[in-house]
């Protein structure tokens, strides 16, 4: 793979734009290349061959032995490197630091096109060193937070783990600083040090990490009080410091004169839980504004949750310390490629000594980020994996998933038998007659009942197939899908996993409609087969089994993401709202029929005769009027959302946005009455009340979940950012989203297609709103990566136990 493949591909996507632009300095190289290609002078013309050779003879002897190149000629092509270009660090009016090449040839051929690319390169590099340092300042904002919050994690643990008092005393706490003194000595007098790092913990260790710092002896008139806390340092780190440069990772070894102290327990006096309003009990204390428990409670309850939240912030920040360091790297790598080209093409030895500069810059030159990880590392391992390395950087570093041959092959193979049993299908259908007027009874009865029953897997295989189109195009077009759905890194599933499960389902779904073909009943028992006729039922319950299944079988954690979401949904205003919750709700939306279909199975296996394929569902009043309910409820659980989104950011777009999906409730609402009642007005309040809806779903689909029809956008009735070079499939999406969007409207129309069955016509209308879903869902995400990308936002941000006193006074 091409070099500039590779950095593409590596890069961080939200932070595309931060990254040395490789591809326009390469084009500036090709633009002088040519130009050097046009105006090369002829070559000499060729002498003879036998002259040629002769001359060959008279040049000086190299001798048989290697001779050392002389200095002086070692000098001289370091005098000419030098005088190719010279670079320079100005200081500019607001005080950063930016680096200047001055090219020094610029009177050869083409030397204007150099002029112009080492400006260009110039731009790069201080882009790159100004983002650089703007991030690792926010680390390190980030790590002393991280470090504050250790400290009260490890008293906490300490009050855990001695409750018979509050240590408030001075007498107290330097008592039970003694007690963990000895007791640590004792136990590191004892035991090998091999011995310690298998050991099973009875308990966390509360003392300091700078018992694993191997240090000189301090001498007390330097004054530096700087010191690391856990791991992480609470200053900036300093370029040349010897506690720095002393520090040993793996080194188990302790000094004579190093003590050992606990954290001290004063700071638990100036610290409180950090409430948010993330759970139903908070929401509705947080709604009545009643007060909610802030002051520590000493429980391994709660310490299990704080160590819980710390635990997860910090995999996060060591997340953003590995995308920091490859950014370093990538860059590094990138201007050493671009240079070493400059030299080939113009045949001069530039490249040294400006990747001098670039090695001596921040970029090149600063250890915050790796140092930083070390501490991470340290103290990560020994709080929170049980003092067990491999289990700890296990978490840290999470492998990625691997694409298995196994899975391709078996999703290739359930695509293939899934067609087959199509054909299958249609076969059995022609052989049968069951299409014939003999068989109208039976096939109508078919059709209102077990046909509503199969259409269901139909609605799922078809979305799953959707999604894993969906993941397909995200990862061709760089979407950053799994960081946006906030999923475990190593855990998101491909493309072929998600096609694997939904064809899965789409073979035993098939295999269960061949089963019950039959379109008549047994002459001599008056029944159909009461086994086949509970096919439908026995794989509805195998799907909602391996759904809730705990074992760690057929992507638990992926199960488990989902069925939260689900839970969040059904919860919906008592729940803090995020991007998984209400896409999951959108999702939904798309599958009222899917939820009608749930309603008849209950109605059908519960109340029918289901041995004669005869049930009184669609005229009984209280199946009529869970078909209200049911119909509104996916679009009743986002206006809840949307509303608790209002009460949280207070922002108007929420409250605009619920009342498009009320409007929805409306309009579904009053296409379910008429196709109920029949009736004239019904007709015309459904009539005007899906035209409102179609009206502002479309509008808020295209302008403000795609982000389309901005104003003196570059490119026309789009936005200026667009992932998919050909701007035609973008047209076409929106003309698609429209028509789609009207196909629901089939209801109050009374459009009938080669006078299909009424229940194919439902099917069609919810599957062609299922594929506009599909459509939705790319260009939605697109919009999505791309605000993220305009921010640089490539983490997450996570919620930290404790907040102390005087971050609550800067707050005020």
């Amino acid at each position: 793979m091409k070099f500039g493949k590779e950095f593409a591909a590596q890069m961080v996507p939200e932070w595309q734009e931060a990254y040395m632009n490789y591809t326009l300095l390469k084009t500036q190289l090709k633009e002088f290349h040519h130009f050097k290609q046009k105006n090369r002078p002829p070559p000499p013309a060729v002498r003879s061959t036998s002259l040629g050779r002769s001359l060959t003879l008279y040049r000086a002897f190299s001798g048989l032995t290697h001779r050392a190149t002389s200095p002086n000629n070692n000098k001289r092509l370091s005098d000419i490197e030098n005088h190719v270009i010279q670079v320079n660090s100005v200081r500019t009016d607001g005080g950063d630091e930016r680096s200047e090449t001055m090219f020094l040839m610029t009177g050869d051929d083409g030397g204007e096109y150099e002029l112009v690319y080492f400006r260009r390169l110039d731009d790069e590099f201080n882009k790159v060193v100004k983002f650089y340092k703007e991030k690792v300042d926010e680390v390190m904002n980030e790590a002393a937070v991280l470090n504050k919050q250790m400290e009260a994690l490890i008293a906490f643990r300490i009050k855990v783990d001695n409750p018979k008092g509050w240590a408030n005393s001075v007498e107290e706490t330097s008592k039970l600083a003694s007690e963990v003194e000895a007791s640590t000595a004792a136990l590191y007098a004892t035991t090998p040090s091999a011995a310690i790092r298998a050991s099973r913990r009875i308990h966390m260790d509360p003392i300091d990490e700078e018992n694993l710092i191997h240090q000189s002896v301090k001498s007390s008139s330097s004054g530096d009080d700087d010191k690391f806390n856990d791991g992480i340092e609470m200053k900036h780190v300093k370029k040349n410091n010897p506690e720095i440069e002393e520090y040993n990772m793996n080194d188990q070894t302790r000094s004579s004169s190093a003590t050992t102290r606990p954290a001290p327990l004063e700071i638990l006096q100036r610290v409180r839980f950090n409430t948010t309003q993330e759970t139903p009990r908070s929401t509705i204390k947080g709604f009545l504004k009643l007060p909610n428990q802030t002051d520590l409670k000493f429980s391994k309850e709660n310490f299990k949750k704080a160590e819980e939240q710390l635990k997860k912030a910090f995999v996060e920040f060591y997340q953003k310390l590995r995308l920091l360091k490859s950014y370093s790297f990538l860059n590094t790598m990138a201007f050493s490629k671009i240079m070493k080209k400059y030299d080939k093409i113009a045949s001069r030895s530039a490249s040294k000594s400006y990747m001098k500069m670039v090695d001596n810059s921040y970029l090149g030159s600063s250890e915050e980020v790796s140092k930083v990880m070390e501490r991470v590392e340290s103290t990560f391992i020994k709080h929170f994996s049980n003092a067990n390395r491999s289990k700890g950087m296990n978490i840290l570093r999470p492998k990625k998933r691997k694409e298995s041959h196994r899975i391709t092959f078996s999703a290739g193979f359930l695509v293939g038998c899934t067609v087959s049993l199509i054909l299958g299908l249609i076969l059995i259908i022609r052989a049968r007659h069951i299409l014939e007027a003999d068989h109208d009874n039976g096939r109508v009865l078919y059709m209102d009942t077990m046909f509503p029953l199969y259409s269901l897997f139909g609605f799922i295989v078809l979305h799953v197939a959707m999604y894993g189109a969906n993941i397909f195009f995200w990862r061709k077009y760089r979407v950053n899908y799994a960081f946006i759905f906030g999923f475990k890194e190593g855990t998101e599933l491909g493309y072929r996993e998600v096609l694997l499960i939904g064809f899965s389902i789409s073979v035993l779904a098939l295999a269960g409609v061949l089963a019950n073909l039959d379109m008549e009943m047994d002459p001599v028992t008056k029944d159909y087969k009461a086994l086949t006729e509970l096919v439908p039922l026995g794989l509805v319950m195998l799907v909602v089994v391996i759904l809730l299944c705990p074992l760690k079988i057929v992507h638990r954690s992926s199960r488990k993401f989902l069925l939260v979401c689900l839970f969040h949904c059904l919860l919906a205003p008592l729940y803090k709202v995020t991007l998984p919750d209400f896409f999951l709700a959108d999702q939904l939306t798309s599958q009222v029929q899917a939820f009608r279909s749930l309603q008849f199975y209950v109605c059908y296996y519960g109340w029918g005769d289901y041995k004669r394929r005869q049930s009184n569902c669609k005229s009984s009043d209280v199946f009529n009027t869970f078909s209200f309910i049911i119909a509104a409820i996916p679009y009743s659980w986002r206006l809840l959302q949307c509303l608790r989104r209002l009460y949280d950011e207070k922002d108007a777009m929420q409250g605009y946005n619920g009342l498009k999906y009320f409007s929805t409730i409306v309009a579904v609402s009053t296409r379910t009455a008429y196709t109920l009642n029949k009736g004239i007005g019904w007709k015309i309040v459904a009539w005007i009340a899906s035209v409102v809806a179609a009206v502002t779903s479309t509008y808020w689909d295209i302008v403000i979940d795609w982000g389309f029809f901005q104003r003196n956008s570059k490119n026309k009735w789009l936005r200026d950012k667009l992932l998919i070079s050909n701007k035609s499939v973008y047209y076409g999406a929106i003309v698609l989203n429209v028509l789609l969007r009207l196909a629901w409207m089939q209801t109050v129309m009374n459009i009938t297609v080669f006078s299909l069955h009424r229940q194919t016509m439902v099917a069609l209308v919810a599957s062609l709103e299922i594929i506009r879903r599909g459509v939705w869902n790319f260009f939605r995400l697109e919009n999505e990566h791309l605000n993220n990308v305009g921010k640089y936002r490539a983490f997450k941000s996570v919620p930290l136990p404790f907040n102390y006193d005087e971050d609550e006074d800067k707050d005020e």
